[in-house]
């Protein structure tokens, strides 16, 4: 008998999986009366389940259950299972490794390295298998790389029965403040709260110049950093707002330019920001709200980038917005959608009375279902719950299987001391030159970013390349957000932009030219993670006057870069004026008095010379 995926009983299971996966992290963060080593085994117990019911091994196999995923269904069950059971035994034994160990432990590495390559393909797991080699053949490299070499079964215990390797931070911070925020983002959809933002951001921008594509950046921004997911984000947002954004004149590949560099940006706007500022506050052993305020600042510069550049470019082509008629009034869609702003704004005051991310997900979950019964239109049902019980639940499978594969290159590097080493070798390379060690992290973010998610690419880099950063003098946070802003920027940045060949796929044009024209469109958005590395007042360290000295310098310079680069500033730029404007934007980013002051002088003087004739 062939069992087929989308069969009614291979489907309950499916449901009543993903449920309990949903209940079972909730009521941990609720009550947390589990180990946090068992907890962690059972969520990735239901995830192993979940991936080989849902994603076939092969496209071949797209319908069919195979007998293969069968067992490793039981085998998922085994290797998790035993670690719950024997939990207190591993502990006992002070480091030695059985037979069961040893056979449990394999298998669990390749179901590990089986489900990522299911669900988010052949890169990560191959990354971790030459990390695996390089553990086990490391006396065969010469110089600073080469090691002691580390026996099969050391590698599995450290791998599979401790915290430092598969049930380690990275797939901690999945199975709880990731899975929760993932969750709240269900109930969110479901409720009808999507529609509210984006009629949210009509009403703020829909009559202004080029109204669309500056309705994609507000939308984009405020679902993408609750969805986590650029290309999700696009997906979501990018149906309405790029034929809006073609109806009023913006070429295909621009519209799908703005879209896809806006959905990006959610990942980096707090306050939820994806799931990777989840886990860079657990390395840093920080509160999270640090790093919420410390990234404020930065996410808003690059949104500015974006408003900037869409309104020039609106300004030069004559793009008028939205008519009014056609616009929502402010205060109505606000207070209509009270109910879904409360529970953001609880989520923000528990994490700045210095809860855990974890105690504001689940309370933030709580207000969303209470508020959301005050009106029939938002108010749930039992399908609409269990709905979004389920999308959480296969949400998260791929989270969870790349954050336990990447927990295997994590325990790799703290094993043989290659983190140790590769700082070293950063070090040397740079010379003592920040720039030379950011520019080659970002080389590394950006190309890790391509063909890993930005989760697995931020706790790579995070072990490997942060550590020469601080040694190089680049400020903690400010290291770890270079590496998180350019792990994004992979999505948009060619040939391989997955979020505008998403947008491209809206928008009906070449994949390639958009994603070249989002490059564009962000360009200036790339210059954000250096100029925090060297104005750490931006991340808020430093006085009061600092930070708004760095803040407005740095406005300025956006503006002044842009409209170089759009060919518009108050009119249609010659030459000479891009020129300038260029020059002054890159004098006001020196962190120098007296090149802001000079900088500032020539973007005044631009701008008296265009008004000047603008009236002539």
């Amino acid at each position: 008998m062939i069992l087929k995926r989308d069969a009614a009983f291979v489907q309950w299971i499916i449901t009543g999986l993903a449920i309990c996966l949903s209940f079972f992290v909730l009521y941990y963060a609720v009550f947390g009366s589990v180990i946090a080593m068992k907890q962690r085994a059972i969520v990735l117990l239901l995830s192993f389940v979940l991936c080989f019911l849902i994603y076939p091994a092969v496209k071949k196999q797209q319908e069919r259950l195979s007998i293969v995923d069968v067992l490793l269904v039981m085998l998922s069950v085994a290797v998790t299972v035993y670690i719950v059971i024997h939990f207190e035994s591993f502990i006992l034994r002070a480091g030695s490794t059985t037979t069961m160990d040893m056979i449990m432990g394999s298998a669990a590495i390749f179901l590990v390295l089986e489900s990522a390559r299911r669900t988010i393909g052949w890169a990560l797991p191959l990354i971790a298998l030459f990390f695996m080699l390089y553990a086990t053949f490391g006396h065969y490299l010469p110089g600073m790389f080469g090691h002691n070499g580390y026996s099969f079964s050391r590698m599995i215990h450290h791998l599979y029965l401790t915290t430092e390797g598969i049930f380690g931070t990275a797939l901690g911070v999945a199975a709880t403040f990731v899975f929760l925020f993932i969750l709240f983002g269900a109930f969110l959809e479901r409720s009808g709260a999507s529609k509210y933002f984006m009629d949210l951001a009509i009403s703020l921008t829909g009559k202004s110049k080029g109204g669309p594509a500056k309705i994609s950046i507000f939308a984009s921004g405020l679902m993408g950093s609750i969805s986590g997911s650029s290309i999700a984000n696009v997906v979501g947002t990018g149906t309405f707002t790029i034929p809006l954004m073609k109806k009023i004149g913006y070429k295909p590949t621009y519209a799908a330019a703005v879209e896809a560099s806006a959905s990006t940006g959610g990942q980096i706007m707090p306050p939820i920001m994806g799931a990777s500022a989840f886990i860079m506050a657990e390395m840093l052993g920080v509160p999270y709200m640090d790093i919420v305020v410390a990234a404020i600042l930065p996410a808003i510069l690059y949104y500015l980038s974006l408003y900037m550049n869409v309104h020039l470019e609106a300004a030069k082509i004559g793009l008028e917005g939205i008519p009014e008629a056609q616009i929502p009034k402010f205060r109505k869609i606000f207070f209509q959608g009270l109910p879904f702003l409360a529970p953001m704004a609880m989520i923000f005051i528990v994490l700045f009375t210095g809860a855990s991310p974890m105690k504001a997900a689940y309370i933030g979950i709580f207000v969303l279902l209470a508020a959301s019964l005050i009106k029939k239109s938002s108010r749930m049902n039992v399908k609409t719950l269990v709905s979004s019980l389920k999308d959480a639940a296969v949400t998260s499978v791929s989270i969870v299987s790349a954050t336990a594969c990447a927990g295997m290159i994590i325990g790799v590097v703290s094993l043989t001391g290659l983190g140790l080493k590769f700082t070293d070798f950063v070090i040397s390379f740079a010379q003592g030159h920040i720039l030379i060690g950011l520019i080659l992290t970002m080389v590394a973010s950006i190309v890790l970013g391509m063909s890993l998610p930005t989760v697995a690419t931020y706790i790579v880099l995070s072990v490997l390349t942060a550590p020469a950063l601080e040694q190089l003098g680049v400020p903690i946070f400010a290291a770890h957000l270079f590496i998180l802003y350019f792990g994004v920027f992979a999505d948009i940045t060619p040939p391989v932009a997955l979020a505008s060949y998403a947008a491209s796929g809206i928008a009906k044009c070449s994949p390639m030219a958009a994603s070249f024209k989002t490059l564009r469109v962000a360009l200036i958005g790339f210059l954000i993670p250096f100029l925090f590395v060297y104005f750490p007042a931006l991340l808020w360290q430093g006085s009061i006057i600092e930070i708004i000295i760095a803040t407005v310098t740095a406005i300025l310079a956006i503006i002044a870069i842009a409209a170089s680069l759009n060919g518009y500033f108050i009119a249609k730029t010659t030459w000479l004026q891009r020129i300038l404007l260029l020059a002054s934007g890159g004098m006001l980013i020196v962190s120098e008095w007296i090149t802001d002051v000079i900088g500032l002088i020539v973007l005044v003087f631009v701008y008296g010379w265009q008004r000047y004739q603008k009236n002539h």
